[in-house]
């Protein structure tokens, strides 16, 4: 039986401290999840330890309260008793203070809109999504934006050369956290993130954190074409130099505001690298190459019921090139 929400909070004085919630349990937001039990509990002057995690699938819900890890994504690796899952999207949220985003990017919309109007009026978030949506004009809409408009919360953004299985198993990475108020939230995003093992760098630039994690993705694929046709490591790295210019050029055509030192970040380069060799995207695309497969089944035999987000945004930025005539310069 999943233990009881109220019986576990009475233990902990009910004070001003934050409550966060975790909507997403794949593989990136299981070991979220993990990093997250374990920081609300060594920052409880700051947090209720006791955190919140949306988990849709009733089944799986009452595996992870009974035995604390998620078997399909992340099985052996355990998740801290205080982090709670809950099947009901709007309860996981009631009078929560923080709210950690981790869904697949096309999703997102469908979700925000079943928590409009029913949050805490001075709730934030932050969304670790990388993906882009379409306005409908045609037009790139960031995640954090989108998810601003329809809840009308500040949202900040985590991206980095983070491998969720490399996560889960405690192995050194780094993170960056863009925000749009780092005077005010930069310290609390910093104590809800950073470990021993996940080290975190807070900048106020959360539009060029966000599309670097996103744009990095199509390169990604491309990454897999060059694996899944041989050409080699030589032709390879080339495409994934030429790949980091295009990223910069679209970000430079449609945010100008672009800080070019946040691109060294683990959010840029580092991502892009990390992503290229050992990420979902990469890993999908060789396989599509290399298979007479459709894309959706190799997805279906690699991912385990996930998506590569690359395909996807790749399609968006192609709607974005062609309504702005981009597609020739």
């Amino acid at each position: 039986m999943a233990p009881n929400l109220e019986r576990i909070e009475s233990n902990f004085e009910r004070t001003n401290r934050k409550r966060v919630a975790i909507i997403g349990s794949g593989n990136w937001g299981s070991a979220i999840a993990k990093i997250i039990g374990q920081t609300t509990r060594n920052h409880q002057d700051t947090f209720n330890p006791i955190v919140n995690w949306w988990v849709r699938d009733q089944k799986l819900k009452e595996f992870i309260n009974n035995e604390h890890e998620n078997p399909k994504y992340l099985p052996g690796k355990k998740i801290s008793k205080n982090v709670i899952a809950i099947s009901d999207l709007v309860e996981t949220c009631k009078d929560v203070d923080v709210l950690i985003f981790v869904i697949p990017h096309q999703f997102i919309a469908q979700v925000c809109q079943q928590l409009a109007g029913k949050l805490k009026k001075r709730a934030v978030a932050i969304s670790l999504i990388k993906g882009l949506s379409i306005n409908p004009t045609g037009q790139i809409k960031l995640i954090s934006d989108e998810i601003s408009e329809i809840l009308g919360i500040e949202v900040a953004v985590l991206m980095g050369a983070n491998l969720a299985h490399e996560v889960a198993d405690e192995k050194f990475c780094e993170a960056t956290i863009g925000t749009h108020n780092k005077e005010n939230n930069g310290e609390m995003w910093f104590k809800l993130f950073n470990t021993d093992y996940f080290r975190i760098t807070i900048v106020d630039d959360a539009h060029t954190v966000e599309l670097c994690g996103a744009l990095k993705n199509v390169v990604a694929c491309a990454a897999g074409f060059a694996d899944g046709l041989k050409i080699g490591e030589n032709a390879k790295v080339a495409l994934i130099r030429k790949g980091l210019m295009e990223i910069i050029k679209f970000i430079d055509n449609f945010y100008p505001v672009v800080r070019y030192e946040t691109i060294f970040e683990s959010c840029g380069i580092a991502d892009l690298v990390t992503t290229c060799y050992g990420g979902r995207n990469r890993k999908v695309c060789e396989a599509y190459v290399s298979s007479n497969k459709t894309l959706a089944e190799v997805e279906k035999e690699l991912l385990n019921g996930q998506s590569a987000q690359g395909p996807l945004t790749a399609e968006e930025i192609f709607v974005t090139l062609k309504s702005s005539n981009s597609l020739e310069k």
